[in-house]
């Protein structure tokens, strides 16, 4: 148990020195900022692992276009990231939710990214928008497909899911389930800060890549649509730093070209190991 305590401490000094430097002596806070410095060093974050998820599979295909549908897109570009990670990042180890066409649950998903401890999460989708109805002079109801939408949009997960992210960085960022429960205690203040400080590094983190992935495509000349936050399972559910990239509108005809050609996939990638290079760099400096 002193183990234990001892290492839930340590986990606790930077956010606990927050607290403290308020009202503490500045001898005190030097001191205590050469303990966490030293605590830094020896549990400085580390992106060893990526996980890359293919959106979609089997009978969940996603959008479509007029000739593509979004699981398939999603499956080669993932696979090309996944090349292009390995090839560029060779300290990085690359985990896919998916290889085949197989319909994997989003949960398994999220599980798959858990269980192998992923430092970043990177989910692959297409975008689409709803098809317009109008009311013709008739009196009748005519759909029309909506091609307007162009570009890249970045989600990152909702605060209002926070108490799912809680409960999976529990399961996941803890040894084992005795620890868990010897470390994560509610009625102690040490452990709520932990768990806080989990949270709220992986969000900043998550916002972070967000950031540097829409720098990226803006440089690559793609259009941009911002960054979103929205109640995804597979976000909230991996206890990481997690972002689900909207890649483009399948089914505006412009885009679902550049989405299927070698060129545009190449191009997406690019930007996608860019950031990773970058945010690497930054959260390991």
């Amino acid at each position: 148990m002193k183990n234990k305590t001892s290492k839930r401490l340590i986990y606790c000094l930077p956010a606990l020195l927050v607290l403290f430097s308020s009202f503490s002596s500045g001898s005190f806070t030097t001191s205590a900022n050469n303990i966490v410095t030293d605590t830094v060093r020896q549990n400085q974050f580390k992106v060893k692992t990526i996980v890359v998820d293919a959106g979609h599979g089997g009978v969940r295909s996603g959008a479509y276009g007029a000739y593509s549908v979004e699981k398939n897109v999603t499956l080669q570009i993932a696979f090309k990231l996944q090349k292009a990670i390995e090839n560029e990042l060779n300290d990085v180890r690359v985990v896919m939710t998916r290889t085949t066409d197989d319909d994997i649950l989003w949960q398994r998903r999220s599980d798959i990214a858990n269980q192998n401890k992923g430092d970043l999460f990177i989910s692959i989708h297409c975008n689409s928008l709803a098809d317009r109805v109008v009311r013709l002079p008739s009196g009748k109801k005519k759909r029309i497909p909506n091609q307007s939408g162009k570009g890249v949009l970045m989600l990152v997960y909702g605060f209002h899911r926070t108490k799912e992210i809680e409960k999976h960085i529990k399961q996941t960022r803890i040894e084992d389930e005795e620890e868990m429960n010897a470390v994560l205690d509610p009625n102690d203040p040490a452990s709520m800060i932990l768990l806080n400080e989990y949270k709220r590094k992986y969000r900043k983190q998550s916002i972070r890549m967000a950031g540097i992935l829409e720098s990226e495509f803006r440089d690559g000349g793609r259009r941009i649509e911002g960054i979103r936050e929205q109640g995804v399972l597979v976000l909230c559910h991996s206890a990481m730093p997690a972002v689900l990239v909207e890649t483009g509108y399948i089914n505006n005809p412009e885009e679902e070209d550049y989405l299927n050609s070698e060129k545009g996939q190449d191009e997406i990638v690019t930007s996608i190991v860019k950031a990773i290079r970058t945010f690497k760099a930054e959260v390991e400096g």
